[in-house]
């Protein structure tokens, strides 16, 4: 009996941190508990400046401070070609497991990120920024994109609403306007900056969107897209509370199935 009773009370103790797992999760009764990964982080101390005080986070030869997202490798499928950090959608021997998006594995709050990038016929991918390594749940669960896509070829250019999906846009949230994405195969220009909750998206030179994190507008716009709390809470939790308490998160670029090359990869801490 002594026993029994006993295992009753260590079901009960671990009901109770499951629960309050689940409560301190939310902002509402239906969302799921969560666990982040605590995995390795670089010093980015250790990375090199370019002449404008940026860091060099991808130099065209090395993939020193990159893994995958809740990864402690790099996947297979993310390699260098003729410069440019690629996801390469075939390669012999690979398979999906050798797959996933890919991260530079630091925490940043307040910053500059510039990048070019190509994408391939009716290709589709993103960039992920202040986002957190939740468990068992893809990147995008925590973080807002940036989109990469061919607005001529890929489906997704049709869908969302007035254009939220094209590139550059603020994915299913605010459409990049004005619409200046070069076609697949050619090198795009991106900047995103991200300055105490301030996010404004760049694409070849020009400002096309800009919103503020932690805002009652922020809810808003997750409320009517994808993330809303009732199509998705955890995502809507989430993504109302980016970066967590810390306000920060790592960087990331999206494995969506499809070629994509990237390259001139650095980030200007503010």
């Amino acid at each position: 009996m002594k026993k029994r009773f006993m295992y009753m009370i260590g079901a009960v103790v671990l009901l109770s941190a499951t629960i309050c797992q689940a409560q301190d999760a939310t902002t509402g009764d239906n969302v799921p508990p969560y666990e982040l990964n605590n995995l390795p982080k670089v010093d980015i101390n250790k990375f090199p400046k370019n002449a404008e005080g940026a860091y060099v986070l991808f130099n065209g030869k090395s993939m020193e401070g990159w893994r995958g997202y809740n990864k402690d490798k790099v996947p297979g499928k993310w390699m260098i070609e003729d410069g440019a950090l690629k996801f390469s959608s075939k390669g012999s021997g690979l398979t999906k497991e050798d797959g996933g998006d890919l991260i530079f594995a630091y925490d940043f709050r307040n910053f500059e990120l510039e990048f070019e990038w190509k994408i391939s016929h009716a290709g589709n991918s993103g960039v992920f920024f202040l986002a957190k390594e939740v468990k068992d749940q893809a990147i995008y669960v925590s973080s807002p994109e940036y989109q990469l896509l061919d607005n001529d070829n890929h489906p997704d250019a049709k869908q969302g609403v007035d254009g939220n999906r094209k590139s550059g846009s603020l994915y299913d949230m605010i459409p990049a306007k004005p619409q200046n994405g070069n076609p697949a195969g050619e090198w795009n220009k991106a900047k995103i900056v991200v300055n105490n909750g301030k996010v404004t998206h760049y694409q070849n030179g020009e400002k096309v969107v800009e919103y503020t994190l932690w805002t009652s507008d922020w809810t808003t716009l997750l409320q009517a897209s994808k993330f809303s709390q009732e199509k998705w809470p955890l995502a809507f939790e989430l993504l109302n509370n980016v970066g967590g308490a810390s306000k920060s998160g790592v960087i990331g670029f999206q494995d969506h199935g499809d070629d994509v090359w990237l390259k001139n990869i650095t980030v200007k801490v503010l």
